[in-house]
């Protein structure tokens, strides 16, 4: 599974002049075959130039050492320095290749922030079942079951309630209300037990499945801080096998992170608009990185342009006869420096945002950032 520690051992890789070549692969076997995507990626390398050790090394990795039950593939290679990684995904990836002096990791930093720590509950009348995902893997599961509810519902202990059947073959008077108190203390005990298993996990988001009577009812009586996490609901049968269960969930996921991403487009367009901690553009934003500023930086995903910079002070322009205000060596010609400007946020401690069709952003130049001051 790729970690965060995965991402800062590829930030602190240095080539040393050598190229890496870096492959992201939707590797799903149930879409197409394992053959498919080999050959995929052979016509995706036979256009490179100077890299035949490394793109071997790849054919080798695919031919003899991928898991191919695992849907995604991340590769990074340079033979030049004996480096290989492989990071397979249970998330797939859009196939790219890219080569460059870096990993590039636009992808990997996607990955790691869209599919953090995510959690599900699945709940009925009698009783919920707990799910903590992390990077599109099960991490761990649970449930509770409440006996008298499903007592009841069997038919056991109809004696206690003596209510009369109805035309309708529903149990009335006692009965029926004996089974509604039931089933609301069900409800606050599958609640009690999702804090205890949620409690002190690291969980970002919250997705909760059921009917559209059980649901409101359930998420009435969790504690104030997992309501604050719940994502979405959806309408699942609690009997569902996890599978479905996850694929649901992922939808939500997916228009949970669209509307996040949405509103931090927004945020970070008006308050630049506003004069305040932000930039968008592409010359504001490099500079803001020299400066050592940026909180957060915000780019379209496969916004790619070439650029400048500087060695000794992570200087980045787009401008080819300019000149560091840092220091006084000459400016190296890089073909893509948004690579650089996320990989110096990284280093600066920042975080990176890969926004995804996102028509507010492409208009305000494709990058932008919150800034620290």
């Amino acid at each position: 599974m790729i970690t965060q520690e995965d991402l800062q051992e590829l930030l602190a890789f240095n080539a040393e002049g050598a190229q890496v070549l870096s492959l992201y692969l939707d590797a799903d076997t149930s879409q197409q075959t394992s053959e498919t995507v080999k050959l995929h990626v052979r016509s995706m390398l036979k256009d490179i130039n100077g890299l035949d050790a490394d793109a071997s090394a790849i054919e080798r990795y695919l031919d003899f050492s991928h898991d191919w039950g695992i849907p995604g593939l991340a590769l990074f290679s340079c033979a030049d320095r004996d480096f290989f990684r492989a990071y397979p995904s249970a998330i797939s990836f859009r196939n790219r290749l890219r080569i460059g002096r870096r990993p590039h990791l636009k992808p990997f930093s996607h990955l790691l922030d869209y599919y953090a720590y995510y959690g599900v509950i699945v709940v009925d009348r009698v009783g919920a079942r707990f799910f903590e995902y992390h990077m599109g893997e099960l991490q761990k599961v649970a449930g509770t079951m409440g006996d008298d509810v499903r007592k009841l519902k069997l038919g056991g202990g109809s004696a206690r309630g003596g209510g009369a059947i109805s035309a309708t073959g529903q149990r009335g008077g006692q009965g029926g209300r004996h089974e509604e108190e039931v089933a609301l203390r069900t409800m606050r005990d599958a609640a009690e037990a999702a804090q205890k298993f949620f409690a002190n996990r690291p969980t970002r988001r919250l997705f909760v499945g059921g009917t559209a009577a059980n649901v409101p009812q359930f998420r009435e009586n969790l504690s104030r801080q997992l309501q604050s996490r719940i994502a979405g609901t959806f309408a699942v049968d609690m009997n569902a096998g996890e599978r479905e269960i996850h694929h649901l969930a992922l939808g939500l996921l997916e228009q949970a992170n669209a509307e996040r991403e949405g509103k931090l487009v927004q945020s970070l367009i008006t308050t630049a608009a506003k004069g305040g901690n932000a930039v968008v553009g592409l010359n504001p934003t490099l500079r803001s990185i020299g400066e050592g500023r940026v909180q957060t930086l915000v780019i379209s995903d496969d916004y790619r342009t070439p650029g400048y910079f500087d060695e000794n002070s992570k200087y980045l322009t787009v401008r080819e006869n300019d000149t560091s205000p840092f220091g006084e060596s000459q400016l190296v010609a890089v073909d893509d420096v948004i690579e650089e400007a996320v990989s110096n946020t990284f280093e600066q401690g920042g975080t990176v945002e890969v926004i995804r069709d996102n028509p507010d952003l492409e208009k305000a130049g494709q990058i932008g950032a919150l800034l620290r001051y």
